[in-house]
Parts: structure tokens; C-alpha cells; sequence
């Protein structure tokens, strides 16, 4: 049995690390499977991994959170916040010593991470390594040998030059490209020296009952991160809230800015009618979306938008700004869902209002189920098989 390995950051939550399971859980019915994952920052992973796969931690440590919540109250000029949070964390606890030593280590976590991966590629013996990062794909262009080596991206660069042109640069010495969408890889393929394939993600399946559609329930998944645009929510769930008080918004995920938005939903008086559920199992989200009737996205930029598919097996319509890039091959106007451009939220909050008319989303229960089932397991699962074996 051939062996593959996919080089992961970490397996907390995110639509990376996700997508990271999704794929060795089916790679492993073929393949000897093995996840090489830089850092454990938690005690179990966020989803649900196959018994045949292993995992292979590098780090036991969660500072790499800790950094990103302080990096990000920084950003934000939340200055009084990161001293309660760094007071929280150390000094409350008289854990002086353990503050420099974390900030020593924080210093120096990047060269850790990258000499733990390097000598993994040097001495393992893989016949196939997917890598999921720019970083991941310099190393293993650099030191994969005797192995196919095949980099993964999942992020839409969104205008962002330096980003665009760093994921060229490290794809270079890489044999094969995987793109999760057709806009990424339109971008990246005229300036790329590997094969560019284009490989979607992956939902489980349609399920047999669709929701009713009949629930005031509105609902959104996803990591509570700046790019997401959760705070442009919260601003037009409350003009929504006020005039339709019977209605509830229901936020699963976590991450650095979950205390942002509670402070927010607190500013304006909406605890009873915005629920953040914090990171979930997909049992509780496919439960809440079974009660659900609208599906809402806020993201600045979005490669591929697996949530709104997932949203729509239940045969739910969505609503995104067009800025999300992965939402435009997904979302249909009048269809299954609307699109909004230019983040006008007026018209965001108009479009909200016309599937507020129960009759008006149930007329797209049948087309959100038909697009969500051109990604299914069974159907994408083939397009990985055949690049591993066509190598």
C-alpha cells in the first residue's frame, strides 16, 4: 500500500484543517495515511479523524493561539484588552517567568516550526506529501526527495500582491498544484511552472429530509476571524432584529475575534436574539441547520465557501457579498441564494427580507440541493484518486 502524507499547521478548527480531515479520511480506504501536523494545540482534534490515519504531532503547545489573540488585539488597538488578556494569562497567576519564556518562544516559533518540518521531509518516505501552506510548500519543494510532491491552497489571494506572489514562489519546485476553486485557479495558472488541477472541497452528503423552512432560525458557520466579517453582520442582523424581534441568528465557530463580538451584540442589546454557539461538531451543526431557514455570509474573502454547501444539502438558500470569491461559483441568483455587490448592506438586508417570505425560500429548496450534490464525496473523491494515480 502506497503512503501519503499531508502536512498541516494544526488540527484545530478552520476550513483548512477541515478540509485537511475530509481528505485523509478518504485517501486512507487506498493509502497508508499519515497527517504531519506542526503543532497540538489542543487535546483533541476539532473533527472527527479516521482510526486509519495517523497523526503525527511535532509541538505540544498552545502559544501559537495565544499569539494570534494578542497579534489581533494589537492590530485592533485594543489595548486595555491585551493587558487584561496577557494579566488573565501570566500575571494574575504570579506567572512571571512563564511570560518570557513564552515570549522567548514566540520569538522563535517560526525557525522551530520550519527546522521540525525539514527534518521530517528529510527523513521520511512518503510516496506522495500534500502540503497546505506557502511555508509547507517551500520545504517541501526544498527537501521532499523521492516523493510526489503536491501543494494544496485553498486561500483566494484577494488583490494581495505579496501573498499571490509568495504561494508562486513556493510552489516552483512543487509537481503538482491543487486549487479548491476555478477562480484561484484561472489566477495562479498562467504564472506557475507545476501542473495546475482544479479539485473542490468536499460535503458528505445530501441528506434525505431537507429542512422545513418553516423555522425563524437564520444561521452562519465559520471562524470568528477578521476576514470573515462577522462585526458587518452583527450591523445588519439589528436593523433586521428590530423590525422582526420573533427572528434568531445563530453564529457556530470560534476564534480571535469572539470577544470583539460579544462586546458588539452587547453594545447593541441583541443577547436575545444572536446566539454565538462557539466551535462545534458537525452532529450540532447539521442539527441547527435542519431548524434553520436562511443561511447568511458576511466574508470579505472567501476561496470556496464549503459552508454554503453544506447549507444548501439542507436546502437552505444563502446570501453572501460578492467580495467572497468562492461564493460566485456557488451562488445563483434567484436560485439558490443571492449575491451582493460592493457589500451594499441595504441591499443585503432587502435580500434577507424577501426570503424572510417563507413561499419565496422554499422555491429554492430543490436547485440548492442540486448544486450542493455536485459536490459529494463519492463524486470528488474520484478526482483525487485518479491525480494520485495518474501521478
Amino acid at each position: 500500500m502506497k503512503k501519503v502524507a499531508i502536512l498541516s499547521l494544526h488540527l484545530s478548527y478552520g476550513g483548512i484543517e477541515k478540509s485537511i480531515v475530509e481528505l485523509a479520511n478518504i485517501l486512507s480506504k487506498s493509502y497508508e495515511v499519515e497527517i504531519a501536523c506542526i503543532y497540538k494545540l489542543a487535546s483533541k482534534e476539532a473533527f472527527e479523524i479516521s482510526p486509519n490515519v495517523k497523526v503525527n504531532y511535532f509541538i505540544e503547545s498552545d502559544l501559537p493561539k495565544k499569539v494570534e489573540k494578542y497579534k489581533l488585539l494589537f492590530l485592533h488597538f485594543h489595548f486595555i484588552k491585551l493587558l487584561k488578556s496577557l494579566y488573565q494569562d501570566y500575571f494574575k497567576h504570579g506567572k512571571f517567568l512563564t511570560f518570557l519564556k513564552d515570549g522567548w518562544n514566540g520569538i522563535t516559533m517560526y525557525s522551530k516550526r520550519k527546522k521540525v518540518i525539514k527534518n521530517y521531509l528529510k527523513e521520511t518516505n512518503q510516496d506522495y506529501i500534500i502540503s497546505t501552506r506557502d511555508f509547507l510548500n517551500t520545504l517541501l519543494g526544498k527537501y521532499g526527495h523521492d516523493t510526489m510532491k503536491i501543494a494544496w491552497e485553498h486561500n483566494h489571494p484577494h488583490g494581495n500582491k505579496k501573498y499571490f506572489n509568495k504561494v508562486i514562489k513556493s510552489v516552483q519546485n512543487i509537481d503538482v498544484f491543487v486549487l479548491v476553486s476555478k477562480g484561484i485557479l484561472n489566477l495562479y495558472e498562467p504564472f506557475v511552472k507545476p501542473k495546475c488541477v482544479c479539485i473542490p472541497n468536499i460535503i458528505d452528503c445530501i441528506p434525505k429530509t431537507p429542512s422545513s423552512l418553516t423555522q425563524k432560525n437564520m444561521i452562519t458557520v465559520g471562524r470568528l476571524s477578521k476576514e470573515k466579517g462577522y462585526p458587518d453582520l452583527i450591523d445588519i442582523y439589528s436593523k433586521i432584529a428590530k423590525e422582526y424581534p420573533d427572528w434568531h441568528l445563530h453564529i457556530i465557530g470560534d476564534g480571535p475575534e469572539r470577544e470583539i463580538l460579544e462586546d458588539k451584540i452587547k453594545d447593541k442589546n441583541l443577547e436575545n436574539q444572536i446566539t454565538l454557539h462557539g466551535f462545534k461538531n458537525k452532529e450540532y451543526i447539521n442539527n441547527l441547520l435542519s431548524k434553520s431557514s436562511i443561511y447568511l455570509m458576511t466574508s470579505y474573502t472567501e476561496s470556496f465557501g464549503i459552508v454554503l454547501l453544506e447549507a444548501m444539502s439542507y436546502g437552505i438558500p444563502c446570501i453572501a457579498f460578492s467580495s467572497a470569491e468562492g461564493s460566485r461559483e456557488i451562488i445563483e441568483n434567484s436560485k439558490n441564494g443571492f449575491l451582493v455587490s460592493e457589500r451594499n448592506q441595504e441591499e443585503y438586508i432587502q435580500k434577507i427580507k424577501f426570503l424572510m417570505d417563507e413561499k419565496n425560500r422554499k422555491q429554492m429548496i430543490k436547485n440548492c440541493q442540486n448544486t450542493a450534490s455536485k459536490y459529494t464525496k463519492d463524486k470528488i473523491q474520484k478526482e483525487w484518486f485518479e491525480l494520485l494515480k495518474g501521478e
